[in-house]
């Protein structure tokens, strides 16, 4: 290795660890598109579960009063709830 930097300089010694960068690069791609996918399922289900939360939380149905009866400040506010989650979720993804 040594030989390499002091007759070839840095470009020859960046050529000899190409295949094991390369190798390095598939399988780091992988692992993160699996981790991505695994917290893509997670927030998913997060937000789910928030949602069920404040609809078994109120005295009233979520649901009934954003159909309807067209209560837009409820509808704003479930929105803005889902948009936090979903901020959280793309957090976690990009670590």
């Amino acid at each position: 290795m040594m030989d390499c930097v002091i007759n070839g300089g840095f470009g020859a010694m960046l050529a000899q660890l190409e295949p094991v960068m390369s190798e390095a690069r598939t399988g780091l791609l992988g692992y993160h598109l699996v981790a991505a996918a695994i917290f893509s399922v997670v927030g998913i289900v997060v937000l789910f579960l928030a949602i069920f939360l404040m609809e078994k939380l109120t005295r009233f149905s979520i649901t009934k009063e954003i159909v309807d009866e067209h209560n837009t400040a409820l509808a704003i506010i479930v929105g803005a709830i889902v948009i936090g989650i979903a901020i959280i979720i793309a957090a976690s993804i990009l670590g």
